[in-house]
C-alpha cells in the first residue's frame, strides 16, 4: 500500500516538523533497502519510488598550522600525542583510538581492517614527526592496557568536552576533531602529496569524497588568481633573440 505519492506526504510532513534533509534521507534510505530486499526475494513485485532530498550541510572546517598548534597546547597532556597523530595522517578518532602496540611493526604501524570505517586495513610509515610521537609515546606505555594511546592505562574514551573547552581556549570554537581529516587532505594537496598518496594514508576510496575534504578557501583563491597572472606576464613577453638569430 505503500506509493511514491506516500513516501513523499511523509517527506514533507517531516521537513514541516523541523527535521534535518540528511535525517530524512537516511530514513528514507534504510526504507528503501528493506523494498529492495523484498524484491530480491520475491516477496513484492516492485518497489515505491524513495524520492532523495539535497543536502547542504557538507562541513567546510578545518585547521591552519598556527590554529592546531593553539588548540594542541590547551587540550590535557593525555590528548596531546592522540591527536597530533590524527592531525599527521587523516585518521578517525576510533581509528587512531584502536591503535596498539602489537600494530607497530619496525617503522611502520598499523591499521587493523576490522578497526577501519571502510573495514580495509592500511598502515603508514613512521617517519618524521610521527616517529618522535612514537618515541614519546613509547615512554608513556602502561601495563594495564596494550593501547599507545591511553588515559593512566585506560583506554581513551569520551573528550568532546576537553575538546570543545581546548576549542574555545584557542579562539576556534565550534571545530570539531573531524576537522583535522579534513586539514590533512588540504594540506597534503597543497604540500603536492599526490592524491592517490594521500587517499592511501587517509583512507579514502573515492576520489569525490577525498576532493570535498580538499577544501578551498579565500587565501587559495588570492593565490591562484596571483600565479595565473604571473604565468600569463611570462608567456606575454616577447621572447629574446639568440647570438645566432641577432646576426641573421
Amino acid at each position: 500500500e505503500v506509493t511514491a505519492a506516500l513516501v513523499d506526504r511523509y517527506i514533507e510532513t517531516r521537513l514541516a516538523e523541523g527535521a534535518r534533509r540528511a535525517s530524512i534521507n537516511r530514513s528514507t534510505q534504510v526504507f528503501g533497502q528493506s523494498y529492495k530486499l523484498a524484491v530480491e526475494h520475491g516477496l513484492l513485485s516492485s518497489a515505491p519510488r524513495m524520492r532523495h532530498l539535497p543536502e547542504r550541510n557538507a562541513r567546510q572546517g578545518f585547521f591552519s598550522g598556527m590554529e592546531f598548534r593553539s588548540v594542541l597546547s590547551n587540550l590535557p597532556e593525555y590528548l596531546r600525542d592522540f591527536t597530533e597523530f590524527a592531525y599527521l595522517t587523516g585518521w578517525r578518532s576510533g581509528e587512531v583510538k584502536s591503535l596498539s602496540w602489537s600494530d607497530v611493526d619496525g617503522d611502520t604501524i598499523k591499521l587493523r581492517a576490522e578497526n577501519s570505517k571502510n573495514r580495509t586495513a592500511r598502515s603508514v610509515p613512521l617517519v618524521g614527526e610521527l616517529a618522535e610521537l612514537i618515541a614519546r609515546r613509547r615512554l608513556q606505555m602502561s601495563t594495564l592496557t596494550d593501547r599507545i594511546f591511553h588515559h593512566a592505562g585506560t583506554p581513551i574514551g569520551d573528550f568532546r568536552k576537553a575538546w570543545k573547552t581546548a576549542c574555545k581556549l584557542a579562539g576556534v570554537t565550534g571545530k570539531l576533531f573531524h576537522d583535522l581529516r579534513r586539514s590533512f587532505c588540504r594540506d597534503a594537496v597543497r604540500s603536492g602529496v599526490p592524491q592517490s598518496v594521500a587517499m592511501s594514508i587517509s583512507g579514502h576510496k573515492t576520489n569525490s569524497i577525498f576532493l570535498r575534504y580538499n577544501i578551498t578557501d579565500d587565501a587559495d583563491q588570492r593565490q591562484a588568481l596571483l600565479d595565473r597572472q604571473s604565468y600569463s606576464t611570462r608567456t606575454s613577453e616577447p621572447a629574446v633573440p639568440t647570438a645566432t638569430e641577432r646576426v641573421q
